[in-house]
């Protein structure tokens, strides 16, 4: 009888169906080989957020245009100024830059500083010159898209110092900023047409020049500074407040003319005046 016993294989193991093992190794080897799952990609929240709060600035400025409402729209252009500032520092503080943040970054740049700046300018005073008014306007929106194509295709190449040509926000700002002052000062926007003709055109045509306008991106804000640093921020927060029309447009007016001044000094002290490499050297096999 002992013989006919099966014998019982020695440790630990379970006994199961007939067919149960096959079953469970064919199940393995089909998880095996399916197809996994890919992750789902989405988008950062908090950089994001500050990128669509200066998109509407932009988009309420151009709302308070159409309404005549000028010292609001030029308000506009400054909020989505700072905010525009912001993003970028936020992504990089919380490790959350991406490519979907900088196209949309840029798109909103363009309303905020492209569009919106033009028709402003165009609905406050050069509607009334005809044909020379929206001209400008026009120049100067496809100036400020031709300056963040190129911004978006150099950005590897550029010395991070500077700018190539005048910022855009800085671009809007000087012209946001005339017409704050002018329309606080009780002037019409049909009596400076030309003033606001040739303004926009220096701004517009400025953004594609290569003129290295300082980027303030190697300053140290981590670091320590004199007690004096302080002291001038405190000056120039109150010299804003009391007057914030006639500062803010004299402090782009200057950043505007630096750039002019530093070219002209890169090229009387025998510096290259260009600060990024546009010539490619293309060697063809023959």
């Amino acid at each position: 009888m002992s013989s006919l016993k099966k014998r019982q294989p020695k440790g630990n193991f379970k006994f199961f169906p007939r067919g149960a093992k096959k079953l469970s190794q064919t199940v393995v080897a089909r998880d095996e080989f399916a197809p996994r799952a890919k992750p789902r990609r989405g988008i950062y929240l908090l950089p994001n957020a500050f990128t669509t709060a200066a998109l509407f600035c932009g988009f309420y400025a151009i709302v308070m245009a159409m309404t005549q409402r000028f010292e609001q729209a030029a308000f506009a252009i400054f909020a989505a100024m700072v905010l525009d500032s912001l993003d970028g520092r936020v992504a990089r503080m919380t490790n959350t830059q991406s490519e979907f943040g900088a196209q949309y970054d840029s798109l909103s740049d363009m309303i905020s500083f492209g569009a919106a700046p033009a028709l402003i300018v165009f609905e406050w005073s050069l509607k009334g010159m005809g044909k020379l008014g929206w001209l400008a306007a026009f120049v100067y929106c496809a100036c400020g898209a031709l300056r963040l194509a190129r911004f978006n295709t150099n950005i590897a190449v550029v010395d991070k110092r500077y700018f190539q040509g005048l910022p855009s926000p800085a671009a809007a700002a000087l012209v946001a900023g005339f017409i704050l002052m002018m329309d606080d000062m009780g002037f019409k926007g049909a009596d400076l047409s030309w003033s606001a003709w040739s303004i926009t055109l220096f701004a517009g045509l400025t953004m594609v020049t290569n003129v290295p306008f300082y980027s303030f991106k190697d300053v140290n804000l981590r670091g320590s500074v004199p007690f004096i640093a302080p002291l001038l921020i405190v000056l120039g927060y109150v010299a804003i407040v009391s007057d914030p029309h006639r500062v803010l447009f004299g402090l782009f007016v200057l950043y505007g003319l630096s750039g002019y001044i530093v070219l002209l000094w890169r090229w009387r002290s025998g510096r290259p005046i260009s600060i990024v490499q546009t010539t490619v050297d293309h060697h063809d096999d023959k």
